[in-house]
């Protein structure tokens, strides 16, 4: 659910009053929690306050990203195995009109680097694949590498920005130490899967057009991993590339 190489990751500057901290208090929590509920168009299940509260006291990842007192953005992640070294980002978000502001790469630096003080490896999530801007962001800017195709993966889910639709997510892993994969060239590229440029607008203005996506999406994804290739990398024009392993 969640919403630059790596060098330039690790060298993004923090804007001046904004500031990332750990939510320490219930006040914090409920505050986190609300404003997770604004971004997803008034979901108040996505992240509950105790819910919240019990991830954040046992020692996972939940913190608030501020503007001064002013919370503007969240995001929670909990550990996975402990074999695997691995964190699973569960929810992040920033509030309408701050996004493609560069806030979620500060926020996805501070939990790289928190993740790395306690020997975490790699993190994962997922992302709704139609959604273009997240497939550029997670695939092209933080260089994730995609791991399943999951359909209807939290099934029916009654807020604004996911009722109506099936909840198809496509997991991704980010392995914190390893620099991300340059595009895959012309040559090795066999399949390409496209979406629509703003699948937002579209479920809005033509929903029965939305749902032709949805479904055509899923075909052409998850035949080409039937047939063995991998997601190599994203592009604006094209969509998803795939290649052979």
């Amino acid at each position: 659910m969640d919403d630059l190489t790596g060098d330039a990751l690790s060298e993004a500057e923090t804007p001046p009053g904004i500031e990332i901290r750990e939510l320490a208090t219930v006040s914090e929590v409920f505050a986190a929690s609300e404003l997770l509920s604004v971004v997803w168009g008034g979901d108040r299940s996505g992240m509950p306050p105790n819910l919240l509260r019990a991830l954040a006291h046992s020692g996972n990842y939940a913190v608030g990203l501020y503007d001064g007192d002013r919370m503007i953005g969240a995001s929670v992640a909990f550990f996975a195995a402990p074999p695997a070294r691995s964190m699973h980002s569960h929810i992040t978000g920033i509030l309408p009109g701050l996004q493609s502001q560069g806030l979620g790469r500060l926020l996805k630096r501070h939990q790289r680097e928190w993740a790395f003080q306690r020997d975490v490896g790699r993190i994962t999530w997922t992302f709704d694949p139609l959604v273009a801007r997240n497939a550029h962001f997670n695939l092209c800017v933080l260089g994730t590498r995609v791991t399943e195709y999951l359909v209807n993966h939290y099934g029916p889910m009654d807020d604004g920005v996911n009722r109506g639709d099936e909840s198809d997510r496509v997991m991704v892993t980010w392995a914190l130490a390893a620099p991300p994969a340059p595009s895959p060239p012309a040559d090795r590229v066999v399949a390409t899967v496209e979406i629509p440029p703003d699948i937002e607008a579209l479920r809005e203005e033509a929903p029965v057009d939305a749902a032709v996506w949805r479904e055509r999406v899923r075909a052409n994804f998850l035949r080409c991993l039937d047939d063995g290739l991998v997601v190599g990398g994203f592009d604006r024009d094209r969509g998803y590339v795939f290649v052979r392993p």
